[in-house]
């Protein structure tokens, strides 16, 4: 095992836009920089293949900043039969937890149960969960005491409790991990660019040759070309492949699953552990998880036809999460207690006809799939974050077998320690706030940078903002505050309140618009419950 320590990596924007208006054809380009595409490329470049990335907007600004921050196989998937996925997704957890040691931690979940029966059949099926994993498990399954339950849940309704069940997965920061992996590709070799749109795909002899780009802060346009280009777009994975089509009908992949979160106070559910109800009154799951010191209610399940880049929570979906924890929870959350919400769409993979929209999406497999068209176009979509590194080993074996790569060598990925990972400086718990601790190994490079005694907020100083423009390619107010740190996730009037301060300095560093106008906007929806 190797711990990396280098000097970080310059993300030099005019520097990379040359790299890759550059002539020559790299083995495979990546359009979409979200958990998947960024794992496709990782994979690639650590087998030793040139490798492009380009993304229109930030790095894992859709849905791979908006999970429920959970790291795990998906005990909802064990109760519908899905055993491979399960199975696939515990051995994916183990690697994360592995890999990404600074941004990813176990964490213990418990099912309070209200009837005398639920808690030891809960406990029996997660025995199961946990005998899945195998050599990759995390902690074992028990049954819980009614006081034991309390004592695990402090904030849970006591009244009617009969007893629990705990078991343990993992969870991380979705967006600080879409980052490293970003990194990480570019220690392998790879060269990436966020804020840089495929806005027509390139042909050769009628095959798929490279994407025509356009650079949106200076609205340059430059050709990439490629052996190879994976359209890892998630939601958005249809419209490249209906420019591929050339007017011919092609069937969507995709069936867009809207899952909503909301953010109150840790005083609702003390302590490190979270909340799991495995069936509410219509069949979903609800969870109440602990992350950065605030405590994170969700989700939703709602299928939906407008494909947005911030998509927003309707009235219903609100009162859905406020109306479970109240269940639950000794005192229930008001809409005045949220103090972020926020969406996200997931990819889930379409198996019906085009015309046909299904009622519920909640039975829809998260698993993914991998397309070839006829020019060679490679498309995936689906899976979750869990699973992105088996799904970008799935993605290079089609490329090759279908003769668009070369014979490759072994995927080095499940043991590939991520840009900052440190076994020794290893998260114990994401639920409580951080600092320089996220940063794994890099924490010195951080502190070293100017402003680090200066805080913009707790948790963020101005030499974590400096260090995010230089090495971590943030160039607007929305990179530093939704991704670079988490703060719009987790307090939208703080994240507002900061933001023109994070703005002056952006300017200064970067020399273009940090975008606080549009940012100020964005704040407001992460406040607003409709």
């Amino acid at each position: 095992m190797t711990v990396f320590n280098a000097i970080p990596a310059v993300t030099h924007r005019p520097q990379l836009l040359a790299q890759l208006a550059q002539d020559g054809v790299y083995d495979l380009l990546v359009v979409g920089g979200g958990a998947t595409g960024l794992g496709v490329a990782v994979d690639a470049a650590s087998r030793g293949l040139s490798v492009a990335l380009v993304e229109s907007h930030d790095f894992a600004k859709g849905t791979s900043s908006r999970a429920t921050k959970l790291v795990h196989g998906g005990v909802r998937y064990l109760a519908q039969g899905n055993i491979s996925l399960v199975r696939e997704a515990l051995h994916e957890r183990a690697a994360i937890l592995h890999n990404a040691p600074h941004l990813a931690a176990p964490l213990s979940f418990v099912v309070p149960g209200y009837r005398v029966w639920e808690a030891p059949f809960y406990a029996t099926g997660l025995k199961l969960y946990e005998a899945l994993a195998g050599r990759a498990g995390i902690g074992g399954a028990s049954l819980l005491s009614a006081r034991q339950t309390a004592q695990c849940l402090p904030g849970v309704r006591v009244q009617g409790l009969k007893g629990g069940a705990r078991y343990w997965d993992g969870q991380f920061d979705d967006a600080r991990l879409a980052l490293a992996l970003a990194r990480t590709a570019v220690r392998e070799g790879a060269v990436l660019l966020n804020y840089c749109k495929a806005i027509e795909l390139l042909y050769e002899k009628e095959r798929v040759s490279g994407v025509q780009c356009r650079d949106i802060e200076t609205d340059a346009v430059f050709a990439v070309r490629a052996r190879c280009v994976v359209n890892a777009t998630g939601v958005w994975v249809d419209a490249l492949r209906q420019q591929d089509g050339h007017g011919r009908p092609v069937r969507n992949m995709v069936e867009p699953s809207r899952g909503v979160h909301l953010v109150v106070d840790r005083s609702f559910l003390a302590g490190d552990n979270a909340l799991l109800v495995p069936r509410t009154r219509d069949g979903r799951v609800l969870f109440a998880v602990p992350w950065l010191g605030k405590l994170i209610l969700g989700t939703t399940d709602t299928p939906s036809s407008r494909i947005v880049c911030e998509p927003q929570a309707d009235s219903d979906e609100i009162g859905f999460i406020l109306g479970e924890a109240a269940r639950y929870l000794a005192k229930p959350p008001a809409r005045e207690d949220v103090t972020s919400v926020w969406a996200g769409l997931r990819p889930l993979v379409r198996h019906g006809p085009d015309t046909l929209a299904p009622r519920s999406t909640s039975g829809i497999s998260r698993g993914h799939t991998v397309a070839l068209s006829p020019s060679g176009l490679v498309s995936v979509t689906g899976g979750k974050w869990t699973t992105y590194r088996a799904m970008a080993q799935d993605v290079l074996a089609h490329c090759s077998d279908a003769g668009l790569l070369p014979t490759l060598p072994p995927c080095r990925t499940e043991d590939l320690l991520l840009v900052g990972a440190d076994p020794l400086r290893a998260a114990k718990t994401l639920a409580s706030a951080r600092g320089l601790e996220a940063y794994g190994s890099e924490a010195a490079a951080v502190g070293a940078q100017e402003g680090a005694g200066i805080e913009l907020c707790p948790g963020l100083t101005q030499a974590m903002l400096r260090f995010a423009v230089k090495y971590e390619y943030a160039r607007t107010v929305e990179d530093v505050l939704a991704r670079r740190s988490r703060i719009l996730f987790l307090d939208a009037a703080l994240a507002a309140n900061i933001a023109p301060e994070v703005a002056g300095i952006l300017k200064e560093l970067t020399g273009t618009d940090p975008k606080l106008d549009e940012f100020l906007e964005l704040a407001k929806q992460y406040r607003y419950l409709p």
